[in-house]
């Protein structure tokens, strides 16, 4: 009989954190980044002011239209007078606007190859265009993970956080106890923040104390304040903060050490979450690589446990 005979077979989870290593290095160098992502790369290294990154975030938001407007039409329709506009250009690393709206025009006239309109002959009613807006939400997190290098460095380096602190608040809480389910599956202490105020101030300054080194925190639409707050907190106590929100400017963007940002539906009362939560997925998974061995032996103890207390059904 051989050596392995009567071992248990792995999960399917055991399995798929086996087979499924994100590799460093591995890219994809045809693949260009979404419009929206080169744009916040573009407006990302300057410390804007207020009202210019409101012009950042129209461009971002409106790329296909914006980047044909006169300076007087686009200052208009941000609400910021026309020298506000030029400064803005000159921030962000260009002669003027006139500079700035070429670079624009190139950026948008690759996302209307396919003709004006051609995108909204199919969109069918409201709920299929939903779904269509997260489609587009999730190609653009495709293109954006062509390299997956940042994402496998920071989930390394929350891999080594110990306690390691997931902060939500408000609608923000879902993504944040998804992520932390999941991580206590592959981590030895995960603490998971869900009330702002002094409650969160606490538990930052504890996981501290007791050696942690990294936050990863969630920011969704409307942005709260105590958010902001919160990540201040973290940074003045030592801990660097991981952040995946929809945005790549703004406060609470500005206060965090690296930033995922990943659209989220819009089209319906309340957002939908489809590029956060494969963010969340891709981040668990570049920490089960971080550390191969303690994942393995942290899904067996689990699956033990499991199958000891009957906690899933058979199906």
């Amino acid at each position: 009989m051989g050596d392995n005979e009567g071992a248990q077979a792995p999960s399917p989870q055991q399995a798929r954190a086996q087979a499924s290593a994100i590799t460093a290095g591995k890219s994809v160098p045809q693949a260009e980044a979404a419009p929206a992502s080169q744009l916040r790369e573009l407006f990302d290294g300057p410390h804007l002011s207020p009202g210019q990154r409101r012009i950042a975030q129209y461009l971002i938001e409106n790329i296909a239209e914006a980047a044909f407007l006169s300076i007087t039409e686009l200052a208009d329709r941000v609400g910021v007078s026309q020298p506000s506009v030029t400064r803005f250009a000159g921030a962000v690393g260009f002669s003027g606007y006139p500079a700035l709206r070429e670079k624009l025009q190139s950026i948008a006239l690759r996302t209307l190859e396919g003709g004006p309109g051609a995108a909204e002959e199919d969109r069918g009613n409201e709920l299929q265009a939903a779904i269509d807006a997260e489609i587009e939400n999730l190609e653009n997190l495709r293109r954006d993970f062509a390299d997956p290098d940042r994402g496998i460095s920071v989930g390394r380096e929350l891999s080594r956080s110990t306690p390691l602190t997931v902060l939500g608040l408000r609608i923000s809480v879902s993504l944040a106890e998804y992520f932390a389910y999941a991580a206590r599956r592959i981590h030895p202490d995960v603490r998971l923040v869900t009330l702002g105020g002094s409650v969160a101030y606490d538990a930052l300054l504890q996981a501290r104390e007791a050696g942690g080194t990294w936050v990863l925190a969630f920011s969704m639409p409307r942005h709260a304040h105590e958010t902001l707050t919160a990540v201040r907190v973290a940074r003045s106590a030592g801990l660097k903060v991981a952040l995946i929100t929809d945005l790549a400017l703004g406060p609470v963007a500005d206060e965090a050490d690296v930033t995922f940002a990943t659209g989220t539906g819009s089209r319906l009362v309340f957002d939908s979450y489809a590029g956060p939560g494969v963010m969340c997925a891709a981040l668990l998974q570049a920490m089960t690589d971080a550390d191969p061995e303690r994942t393995q032996a942290r899904l067996e103890e689990y699956e033990q446990l499991a199958d000891q207390h009957q906690f899933f059904l058979k199906d």
